[in-house]
C-alpha cells in the first residue's frame, strides 16, 4: 500500500508560480513511475505530468514549457514546479503513484 499526501495548491495571480509536493509513504517509490493530474469543475481527470523511475519525464501539451516535474527517490517525494499559470490551470490536483494510488487532492485557483 502507498498513501499520497498532495500538499502547496492556493490561489494566485495569473502569470503567477506554485510548487506542488506529494508526499509518499506506506513503502518505497522509487521504481514507480509517479504523475500527476488535474480535474477542472464538470470536467473529466486529466493527466498533466508523469515522471518514471528513472528520471524520464512527459507532459501533457497544455503546459509543455510552464510546468516541471521532478522526484526526490531518497525523501520519497514528487514535485510539480508551475509557473505562468493561467486561469484556465484552475483545478484540484491530484498525485498517483504506480497507475494505482491516489492522493486527496490540492486545490490550484488563478484567478485572471
Amino acid at each position: 500500500q502507498v498513501q499520497l499526501v498532495e500538499s502547496g495548491g492556493g490561489l494566485v495571480q495569473a502569470g503567477g508560480s506554485l510548487r506542488l509536493s506529494c508526499a509518499a509513504s506506506g513503502r518505497a517509490i522509487r521504481w514507480e513511475t509517479m504523475d500527476w493530474y488535474r480535474q477542472a469543475p464538470g470536467k473529466e481527470r486529466e493527466f498533466v505530468a508523469g515522471v518514471d523511475w528513472s528520471g524520464r519525464t512527459n507532459y501533457a501539451d497544455s503546459v509543455k514549457g510552464r510546468f516541471t516535474i521532478s522526484r526526490d527517490n531518497a525523501k520519497n517525494l514528487m514535485y510539480l514546479q508551475m509557473n505562468n499559470l493561467q486561469p484556465e490551470d484552475t483545478a484540484i490536483y491530484y498525485c498517483r503513484a504506480a497507475g494505482s494510488y491516489w492522493g486527496q487532492g490540492t486545490q490550484v485557483t488563478v484567478s485572471s
